[in-house]
């Protein structure tokens, strides 16, 4: 079947592997089709906070591609460029050869890259929250610093090791702080020598109340909850300044800490703007049907891709993994039209709601508009993900189990060095500091 059309789908997060899954359903062999991602997995995110925390194994959110992907060929890979009029892609694989893809469709789905502010020493001393590599560097992190202030005799040393900063109060730095927060209270309670050691957590946004983004009753709900476990909520607050040996608030305040986490934000992968189509503020600018104007055979979803927003015209739909996978199954859809094999139609979404995990048995959501706290949110929460998680429901509902019954393991393996992921990074799933898409 050498005369197949090809049609080549970059990158394996929501929108591509999403994409990817939902084309094969649909084309059942008559197309080819390549999804060229740098690892071999689809990183289920919003699980990635437990397992910095040590509840998840990092396998049960890595969903293999080869076994959720059936029909579907995986080139492990990077893009490196994209030649428009050749159609072509130039990818560099994981031993750094090059090579060149034809496509007769393409879909850009690259996602999107830590957001990085212009404040001095935060690339150098702060480390972001994207990939496994970050989760299993800020877990050893963590527990290492519990145990070099168990073994200082310095009150300032184990004050500062004791103390973390977390920036940005969306969904990834809420639940950092909230699961994080846990690790170190209950690594502490195993340290006789750290029992009379206070534990502070700082959660820090520019925004006027943390979770802007979520209805304010959620908002209100996951702020009374933190703020009961001693989570200290600076709002209207930043990072001026970050040094080795602490950060410097944008109210003035010195805090003295070997622990600056970054959860700012996200911005779209540079990858985008290298093709030199039109974009807006990063994102590569498509249609209502996500095909780039005068490029019918390219399309782009996810993170990469402004999408226009037909709920609220004159804007683009947001940044988020909600979006994400409904748009990579809808543009499946209409890549499947251009074949005849489905109808053309436009992206239009409705919220169904949304959930936030605050460790514990503690939770957030608003389902179908319906606010939720304490356990029955969190019931919702857990059973939303076990629902979206496209792999390994069995594993992950074990895990929580266990964790439920048995006090985790705090040990570090010191498998991920801070250097090797730097906030930086364009990848941070490869700590060899390769760029991949």
């Amino acid at each position: 079947m050498a005369d197949r059309q090809r049609v080549v789908i970059v990158g394996g997060g929501f929108a591509g592997f999403t994409a990817a899954r939902t084309l094969a359903r649909m084309a059942r062999g008559a197309i080819e089709i390549v999804l060229v991602n740098p690892t071999d997995y689809f990183l289920y995110l919003p699980l990635l906070p437990e397992v910095a925390a040590g509840v998840l194994d990092p396998r049960k959110v890595a969903i293999p591609l080869a076994s959720n992907c059936p029909g579907v060929r995986h080139l492990l890979a990077s893009a490196e460029s994209v030649d428009v009029e050749a159609r072509r892609v130039t990818c560099v694989d994981a031993e750094g050869n090059r090579r060149d893809l034809s496509y007769d469709r393409l879909v850009l789905a690259v996602g999107s890259v830590n957001k990085l502010l212009p404040v001095p020493g935060v690339a150098e001393h702060a480390h972001g929250f994207r990939s496994v590599a970050e989760a299993l560097y800020l877990r050893d992190h963590l527990i290492r610093q519990i145990e070099l202030a168990d073994a200082s005799d310095d009150p300032e040393e184990r004050r500062a090791r004791c103390t973390f900063v977390v920036v940005g109060a969306g969904y990834t730095g809420t639940e950092v702080a909230a699961q994080g927060q846990l690790l170190t209270r209950d690594a502490v309670r195993r340290r006789p020598g750290l029992r009379d050691q206070p534990i502070r957590w700082i959660l820090a946004d520019l925004a006027p109340r943390i979770l802007p983004e979520l209805d304010r009753r959620l908002s209100d709900t996951a702020q009374r909850t933190l703020s009961e476990r001693g989570v200290e909520i600076r709002t209207g607050t930043s990072v001026a300044e970050a040094y080795a040996d602490g950060v410097k608030l944008s109210d003035g305040e010195f805090v003295p800490t070997r622990s600056l986490i970054w959860c700012v934000g996200v911005r779209p992968d540079p990858f985008v703007e290298s093709m030199g189509l039109p974009t807006e503020k990063g994102r590569l600018l498509v249609d209502e049907y996500m095909n780039v104007p005068g490029h019918p055979e390219i399309f782009a979803c996810g993170d990469a891709a402004a999408v226009p927003d037909l709920t609220n015209p004159g804007k683009f739909t947001a940044m988020t993994a909600q979006h994400a996978s409904r748009q990579g199954k809808q543009v499946a859809r209409n890549v499947a039209a251009t074949y005849g094999r489905a109808e053309r139609k436009p992206y239009r979404h409705n919220d169904l709601g949304f959930v936030v995990d605050l460790g514990g048995l503690k939770a957030a959501a608003n389902p179908l508009g319906v606010p939720l706290s304490g356990l029955p949110a969190k019931a919702v929460t857990r059973g939303y993900h076990l629902l979206a998680v496209p792999g390994g429901r069995t594993r992950i509902s074990g895990n929580w189990l266990l964790d439920a019954l048995l006090p985790r393991q705090m040990v570090q393996l010191d498998l991920v060095r801070g250097g090797s992921v730097p906030l930086t990074s364009s990848s941070p799933e490869r700590p060899d500091g390769l760029s991949g898409r």
